[in-house]
């Protein structure tokens, strides 16, 4: 059992982070650790979906099983970079990045199914290994975005958050429309 990592201070991430990510990782918790689970309950929730269910929606224009999976690993690796960037020092306002832009632009339909959560799986061991050499200095590091200042420990906490969230509407909106 991996001890647990201190959460994020208030003022070290946008609100957003605190209505939408930090609390849905539990208290006392390992966000690696939850980001491990994740990725095995990813293969659980999705891995037996043909193409074709993969392409559900719950509403006209909202985004496909497969297009949320892609925006889940956009956001990952957009965070991944920001905490690099940040854990390495860098002194430059890092741009915000438009997710509704770049869905359409992921051709998330387009892809086998597989093919998604190989990648999946790639993006997360990539994530693992990049937060697991930080120190516990580069942790607390803080360096600004579009949105205000973030800490490296907070975009940590961001992703297994922002992973949990899209879990939830999967299993609420989509996979009941599923026969």
């Amino acid at each position: 059992m991996q001890p647990a990592i201190q959460r994020p201070q208030p003022g070290q991430y946008p609100a957003y982070f605190d209505a939408s990510y930090i609390p849905r990782v539990p208290v006392g918790a390992n966000p690696l650790v939850q980001l491990e689970q994740q990725l095995r309950e990813v293969q659980q929730v999705v891995g037996q979906l043909t193409d074709e269910q993969a392409l559900t929606n719950y509403d006209p224009g909202k985004w496909s099983i497969k297009e949320v999976l892609l925006h889940v690993l956009d956001s990952e690796r957009v965070f991944a970079y920001r905490a690099l960037c940040f854990a390495r020092g860098e002194q430059q306002t890092l741009p915000g990045f438009d997710q509704d832009a770049y869905a359409p632009e992921a051709g998330a339909n387009n892809r086998p199914l597989a093919d998604i959560l190989s990648e999946y799986a790639a993006v997360r061991s990539a994530t693992l290994v990049l937060f697991r050499s930080f120190t516990p200095a580069q942790l607390d590091r803080v360096g600004f975005t579009a949105s205000g200042p973030v800490s490296v420990r907070a975009l940590l906490f961001a992703i297994p958050g922002h992973e949990a969230h899209h879990l939830h509407i999967l299993r609420e909106r989509y996979l009941p429309l599923l026969p």
